[in-house]
């Protein structure tokens, strides 16, 4: 039973049971690789990024966990986590985060040398992101950086090059990133400022709505930017005004700041996911 319930509070500390965060990392990396491949891509790519992005982002959770134990016990939203609740120790998680890290650089191995070169970057930017609240109040746009890096990885993979455009595709998914992540940060607002910690709701303070406004709009100008760049047709444009849709259903969600609203604003950006990789596979199925 002991180590049942062991495995249970590492599957929570992985965050197994809420997979919006590898969902979130899924779709923009997919999209990347249905643009490098300008159709479906090769099999065992799609295979080693899909598995990759679960591998990262669970062992993004156990950084990010080990980074606030500290902090968690005093934030609602976070009191029971594994490692404040003492049911998973410092030196199993930091072993486990190791055990996954090395994994998903197995995966990438058997890619190529530009693609294992990036993923050094990758592992850099997920684990300093977690630290990052302490210092500055635009941690969202390092986790941008961290959750776009899979963009150019893709194209990488596929193609053994970085095509200028790709970087057009990196700033709107880093857009995108900032202003979930701030619709996210809203939900913890008034706990972190009791604690101490930064966030792009805090530095937007009441004007973060229009924050997320601006953002989403960037996103959406720099989404059709991408299309141009890369010719994506008739079904990609349907997928953008889809995207604007949603968005503007984000803004009707949180008009009124409330966590619950805010935190549905943020989860519902999974389906915002979903919809542009819809756009991007049906030009190429087209």
């Amino acid at each position: 039973m002991a180590t049942q319930g062991k495995f249970k509070s590492l599957l929570q500390l992985i965050r197994f049971d809420k997979p919006i965060g590898t969902l979130l990392l899924l779709w923009p990396t997919l999209c990347a690789l249905w643009i490098a491949a300008q159709g479906i891509p090769d099999t065992h790519l799609l295979f080693i990024f899909a598995l990759g992005t679960f591998l990262t982002r669970s062992a993004g959770c156990i950084i990010n966990d080990f980074a606030d134990r500290k902090m968690d016990g005093a934030v609602d939203r976070t009191r029971g986590r594994p490692l404040v609740t003492g049911a998973v120790t410092t030196t199993e998680a930091m072993a486990l985060f190791v055990l996954l890290m090395l994994l998903a650089f197995v995966l990438v191995l058997f890619t190529n040398t530009l693609t294992v070169s990036l993923s050094f970057v990758a592992v850099v930017l997920a684990s300093t992101y977690p630290f990052m609240k302490r210092f500055t109040h635009l941690p969202q746009l390092v986790l941008g950086a961290a959750f776009s890096w899979g963009i150019p990885m893709a194209f990488a993979a596929q193609t053994g090059a970085l095509p200028t455009s790709l970087w057009l595709l990196y700033l709107s998914n880093l857009l995108w990133t900032v202003a979930y992540d701030t619709e996210y940060a809203m939900v913890d607002r008034d706990d972190d400022l009791l604690i101490g910690i930064k966030s792009t709701a805090i530095l937007f303070g009441r004007h973060d709505r229009l924050a997320i406004a601006l953002l989403q709009l960037c996103t959406l100008a720099a989404l059709w930017l991408t299309g141009q760049q890369f010719a994506l047709g008739w079904a990609y444009q349907v997928a953008l005004l889809l995207v604007a849709v949603q968005f503007a259903f984000h803004q009707y969600l949180i008009r009124a700041r409330h966590t619950g609203d805010c935190f549905r604003a943020f989860l519902n950006n999974n389906w915002v996911g979903a919809t542009l990789f819809a756009g991007v596979a049906l030009h190429y199925a087209s």
